[in-house]
């Protein structure tokens, strides 16, 4: 039988089923829905719309995202959700005993125009010295393809560092990897998608009558860390399990 480490190290990507039950998921998506009124209800800018040629494709124009990062800065609940032993369990499997939480980020894709994303990788945003870093994708409702699920190219993680990108990946290579064609990973509530973050991506718009709502949980490997030029994004360098070996006073120290 194959295993979870294996599985991903051939196809980049793992769906972990039922990780949450369905009480945790109630009590999840209690405060998921209270972050996202918290945002709704502030002045700051709170679509993530991607823009560009791709969109202007796909009729994305008039489309939302909500998204804000780190939803444990916001809720204890979500906090707790980040040390449940289902999640770190598969997380170690793929990563090994010593697991650093990067960053969260929270998306919302409202019903009918929830915005899509292009085809991409993730790596331009927090290189790492190793290229340990993998996502895991918190599902606190049904991902179906209507509801723009996420789409993959199961794989494509073996094409290493695509370069000459900033998220979106060069037309080139999109047109070999189209967004249309990529295997979508349908999720129901309490499951979790892990994926590498040189694995081709993205995902279509929704256009179901459902609001689609995940949460994403960037890791990487406890000896691994960001490359300078990756520090502008947001880190935690939480040890969620095991070491971080790469801490130092200066790093401990927010903001330095």
């Amino acid at each position: 039988m194959q295993t979870i480490k294996d599985f991903f190290a051939e196809n980049g990507y793992y769906v972990a089923r039922g990780v949450f039950n369905p009480a945790e998921v109630t009590e999840l998506e209690k405060d998921f829905d209270r972050i996202v009124r918290q945002l709704q209800g502030g002045k700051e800018e709170f679509n993530a719309r991607w823009s560009g040629p791709e969109m202007e494709k796909l009729g994305a124009q008039n489309t939302v995202v909500v998204h804000t990062h780190n939803v444990q800065q916001y809720s204890a609940v979500w906090m707790r959700a980040l040390l449940h032993p289902g999640l770190l369990d598969v997380a170690e499997a793929i990563l090994g005993p010593d697991i650093v939480l990067h960053h969260t980020k929270l998306f919302q894709k409202p019903s009918e125009k929830g915005a899509p994303f292009p085809m991409h990788q993730d790596w331009t945003y927090f290189p790492t010295k190793n290229d340990s870093m993998i996502a895991g994708i918190i599902h606190v409702s049904e991902a179906t393809d209507e509801m723009g699920c996420f789409r993959v190219y199961p794989g494509s993680h073996k094409l290493g560092r695509i370069e000459g990108t900033s998220g979106q990946i060069p037309s080139d290579i999109l047109a070999k990897y189209p967004l249309e064609g990529g295997t979508p990973l349908e999720a129901k509530p309490g499951d979790v998608v892990f994926f590498h973050y040189f694995l081709l991506h993205g995902s279509m718009p929704n256009r179901s009558p459902r609001v689609r709502k995940t949460v994403l949980v960037q890791l990487h490997e406890g000896h691994d860390a960001v490359e300078e030029r990756g520090l502008g994004h947001p880190y935690e360098r939480l040890a969620l399990r095991g070491w971080n070996h790469s801490t130092t006073r200066n790093s401990a120290n927010r903001g330095k």
